[in-house]
């Protein structure tokens, strides 16, 4: 299986060059994108080769157009002899507050259904006490989701959460693979999947019963097999590259027997911290 290697636009690339490079990655016709960013295509083909400057205006038109992730953006910017648009504040900068509550907001409104919140290289930054409640069915250590935790290991790496899931092989070849087309414009992530063993096989084998409308996760427990569907949360409008590369991911019970069995475990998770809090009164 072929490992990706990132592709991103250089700062030192001329801004033409890099606009071409993201609507050909976009598989977009001059035409297409002109429409799409409301200038005219003889314009589009001046600023690709390199004869008109564009304004910020219109850098901010065709690259909404692509929708070109932030980060690439402030390159195309400074490419252009702009200064870049989009800051990177950290998650605990005063001014992300408002994040942070609805992040919080989100995980505790989601319990008994696990969530957890990734970066743009899927490293846990939190999650829901559900998410607790389910290593301990499961039978992964208490501490398994604390510290530094990455999706994309305990998925496949051996040792993690991957070991548990009863479809395995199709759960990883759909997380390598988004993980994998995501790399190609995060070296960071390219990076960490070098270290990580791709998983073998094919990623879904056709039968002859009917295929079930979404790809469950099914994993093995001390309650017996848990099935969930996968959901994700984003930032609308994001103008920060911190908030643009957040997603909340919700593990949703897919039968009333898995809604059963995590309600009562994060209930016995609750009072386990109530009488942990009151001994220490």
């Amino acid at each position: 299986m072929l490992r990706p290697s990132p592709i991103r636009p250089s700062e030192t690339d001329a801004v033409g060059a890099q606009l071409r490079q993201l609507r050909q990655r976009a598989r977009m016709s001059q035409m297409a994108l002109a429409l799409h960013s409301g200038i005219s295509q003889r314009h589009l083909s001046c600023i690709e080769t390199g004869r008109s400057r564009p304004s910020p205006v219109t850098l901010h038109a065709v690259l909404t157009a692509l929708d070109t992730p932030l980060e690439a953006r402030n390159a195309v910017f400074l490419a252009a002899g702009y200064a870049p648009r989009y800051d990177a504040l950290p998650l605990a900068d005063p001014e992300m507050e408002v994040v942070r509550t609805a992040i919080v907001h989100v995980l505790h409104a989601n319990n008994p259904a696990p969530a957890i919140v990734l970066d743009s290289n899927w490293q846990v930054l939190a999650a829901n006490a559900a998410v607790g409640a389910l290593f301990d069915l499961v039978g992964l250590p208490a501490d398994s989701g604390e510290g530094e935790l990455n999706l994309l290991r305990t998925l496949l790496v051996p040792g993690g959460l991957g070991d548990y899931l009863i479809n395995a092989e199709e759960i990883r070849q759909v997380a390598w693979q988004r993980a994998a087309r995501e790399a190609l414009s995060n070296p960071v992530l390219a990076e960490l999947l070098l270290g990580i063993p791709p998983p073998q096989g094919s990623a879904m084998t056709l039968r002859d019963e009917a295929l079930p409308p979404l790809l469950l996760t099914r994993l093995n427990s001390s309650q017996g097999e848990l099935r969930f569907l996968s959901t994700f949360t984003t930032f609308g409008m994001p103008l920060d590259i911190t908030v643009a590369s957040l997603r909340i991911e919700h593990l949703i019970p897919a039968d009333p027997a898995t809604w059963q069995v995590m309600t009562q475990a994060c209930e016995r998770v609750a009072g386990v911290a109530v009488e942990g809090a009151g001994s220490k009164v």
